[in-house]
């Protein structure tokens, strides 16, 4: 890290700090919200959660080298400095914030309805290719994500690409202000979250607060596909820079060819240059994100040749889009998260590949008063993009199921049940669910079964 002095800490949090004078000085190693994490010189972050209280950890990371605790109340045995916080998740954001202050570097804000992770992961490939790019892990882009994420930024980063992901209104803005970016990036404007954000226009107003803290002279790369990000015509009297498939954008592609397991080639067009490259992943939606990572590559100074190969290292991470071969079957292990635009998106890549296609698709959560009609749209969409079995698990996707003229279950276990008589060799099955479906749990079953 940065030198972080824990009177630097205590003043950016507005906390108290308590603990003799010498220690004020110290500097802190990094920032730890689980204890089995604390190591020599650690900031200690005491979060009351639903299964275990922080605060009854104090004592142990002490003894495991923390040099101080973010804590709501007292230890009772404080052998080392602490700061009293009234919300411990109050204070890391603004010690999140405190510590960006300290770079002066290119810092990408992602986010949208989806992509927000592939977009991510190839800017981070891209950007990778000159400068020394911290990026947000996991899912670690909520609001205490985010300033996890920036208080990770080793001293040496030379350019950070953080993902932003929220639910309500706020928390933009909110996440913008400790990520304060140099570049604002937007993939798409979907049916996400719609229970509190009511319909596509709140979705668009709810993601743009991000353009609220952006620093000065921040550049705004925008998805020109996407009918809403079109519409921004200027953010802070500037025009923002539009990406896509269709020509009309700055960046566009041209020659987009799904090779399957093979990847997708492409032509990236931009101003007067082409650049031929095979994006190592399925799904053309690919294409747009690799346009969205070469528009910020080449703002910040990329040669071509560091654009090509930059695209060309991208690597897909965890559940997203993730093809296992089997003996018998070819999974695509999506299932980490879904809403209406994302399960289309999965369901073009899955008739792309060819063969026999099986759909497993279930409950897509959060979408509000629309949610069965948004369920049986998009069955409807399988159905006549040619998707030839459908299975649907859980309540919502019963109406999946009906649009899709498919098969529905209400739970795992009974789908599971039939899906060794409902299977062919040589089959390409999908995979995808809201998270909280717990799909995991069926490609697991197919690993082992298939």
């Amino acid at each position: 890290m940065k030198p972080f002095t824990l009177q630097e800490i205590a003043a950016a949090c507005g906390g108290t700090y308590v603990g003799s004078d010498e220690m004020k000085n110290v500097c802190i190693t990094s920032v730890e919200r689980d204890s089995r994490e604390v190591k020599e010189g650690s900031l200690f972050l005491a979060i009351k959660g639903g299964r275990a209280d922080g605060h009854d950890f104090i004592e142990k990371c002490y003894a495991q080298g923390a040099v101080c605790a973010i804590c709501e109340k007292a230890p009772a045995n404080a052998v080392k400095p602490y700061i009293l916080v009234p919300s411990t998740l109050d204070a890391v954001k603004e010690i999140g914030r405190a510590y960006r202050e300290k770079f002066d570097i290119p810092v990408v804000g992602v986010s949208g309805s989806v992509g927000k992770t592939s977009t991510k992961e190839m800017l981070c490939a891209v950007l990778s290719q000159r400068y020394k790019t911290h990026k947000t892990q996991g899912n670690l882009n909520n609001e205490l994500g985010v300033p996890l994420t920036l208080l990770s930024m080793p001293e040496d980063t030379e350019a950070a690409v953080i993902e932003m992901g929220i639910s309500g209104f706020g928390e933009m803005e909110r996440l913008s202000r400790m990520a304060q970016p140099t570049v604002c990036v937007l993939t798409i404007i979907g049916c996400c979250h719609l229970e509190n954000l009511g319909d596509r226009d709140g979705v668009l107003r709810a993601k743009t607060e991000m353009f609220l803290h952006a620093r000065d002279n921040a550049v705004y790369v925008l998805n020109g596909d996407d009918d809403k990000l079109s519409a921004v015509k200027e953010v802070g009297g500037k025009a923002p820079i539009f990406f896509g498939l269709n020509p009309d954008n700055r960046y566009h592609a041209e020659n987009i060819r799904n090779n399957g397991e093979g990847g997708v080639s492409c032509t990236l067009c931009f101003d007067d240059t082409r650049l031929d490259v095979v994006i190592p992943a399925i799904g053309s939606y690919m294409v747009s994100n690799a346009l969205a990572a070469v528009a910020v590559g080449r703002l910040l100074g990329l040669s071509d040749e560091e654009l090509v190969r930059g695209v060309q290292a991208y690597k897909t991470v965890g559940s997203r889009a993730n093809v296992i071969r089997t003996e018998r079957i070819r999974i695509i292990d999506d299932c980490y998260n879904a809403n209406p635009t994302s399960v289309s998106a999965s369901i073009d890549t899955l008739v792309n590949l060819g063969g026999r296609t099986v759909a497993v698709l279930g409950d897509m959560k959060e979408l509000g008063k629309e949610e069965l009609a948004l369920h049986e749209q998009t069955g409807r969409y399988a159905r006549e993009k040619g998707v030839d079995l459908v299975l649907a698990v859980g309540p919502l996707a019963k109406a999946l199921a009906k649009g899709a003229q498919g098969e529905w279950f209400g739970s795992i276990e009974e789908l599971e049940e039939k899906l060794p008589a409902l299977l062919r060799d040589g089959d390409t099955v999908l995979v995808k669910a809201s998270h909280s479906m717990q799909f995991e749990k069926i490609t697991a079953f197919l690993k082992e079964n298939f």
